[in-house]
């Protein structure tokens, strides 16, 4: 019986308007001389269950090509970025279209997670294999969390059924691309792709992950970023 094979969609087209530079964020200068989508690179395509990757970026991006895994082996295309962040994504299946199978496995990265360990997302593949749908990384919330009306407190919220999703966010090719469909078709809007997978009502799994995978969105966030990175050196 053939093996499902493993698919990476890394969305990169972002502008990274909240870093208030010039440089989308991804194409930032870690302290150890990459790119903060460069390191993202290296962590997930040297992961051997990880059998392709398509990169999605900015129409008018010049910046990739100069990358050093422009020319990878793995680097099956790029595809063209869109509005938001699932356009992207649907760009990039669409680009998968001949290469994977509706059963193998699409693992969707942000750009700006560099951070992420190998370890986890062979973990998160481990434990989703025999998933008919899929699931994500995530962090289990630890703080109180408060639910307001602008700064005034409405409620507390039960924080042990929070939970902080992470990627990859990794589910079935064939799963995923039906549920962008219905996103586009009944005009909702996303901000990852458990939420597609929600809106079909199906279910995701759950994996836990490490803190230290976070996402840039701020200066301070590629300070932490580089102290993570450092360390796990």
């Amino acid at each position: 019986m053939p093996t499902d094979q493993h698919f990476l969609i890394v969305p990169a087209s972002g502008l990274g308007s909240r870093m208030k530079g010039n440089t989308p964020k991804q194409y930032l200068k870690l302290s150890n001389g990459l790119s903060v989508l460069d390191q993202t690179l290296k962590t997930l395509l040297n992961i051997d269950k990880i059998n392709g990757c398509v990169v999605a970026i900015a129409k008018n991006d010049t910046q990739f090509e100069q990358s050093e895994f422009f020319n990878h082996s793995k680097l099956l295309a790029t595809a063209i970025g869109g509005k938001e962040r699932f356009h992207s994504v649907i760009s990039a299946l669409n680009t998968l279209k001949p290469f994977a199978k509706d059963n193998d496995w699409v693992l969707v990265h942000d750009a700006a997670r560099p951070c992420v360990k190998a370890s986890d997302v062979i973990n998160l593949i481990d434990q989703l294999k025999n998933n008919p749908t899929g699931g994500l990384l995530a962090t289990r919330v630890v703080d109180t969390i408060k639910q307001a009306n602008n700064i005034q407190i409405e409620s507390t919220l039960d924080r042990s059924k929070l939970w902080q999703a992470q990627t990859p966010q990794m589910y079935r090719f064939g799963v995923l691309s039906k549920a962008l469909d219905n996103i586009i078709q009944n005009d909702l809007n996303i901000t990852d792709e458990a939420s597609s997978i929600e809106a079909l009502k199906l279910k995701s799994i759950l994996v836990e992950g490490s803190k230290s995978n976070l996402k840039i969105t701020t200066s301070e966030d590629l300070d932490l970023a580089n102290f993570y990175l450092e360390s796990n050196n």
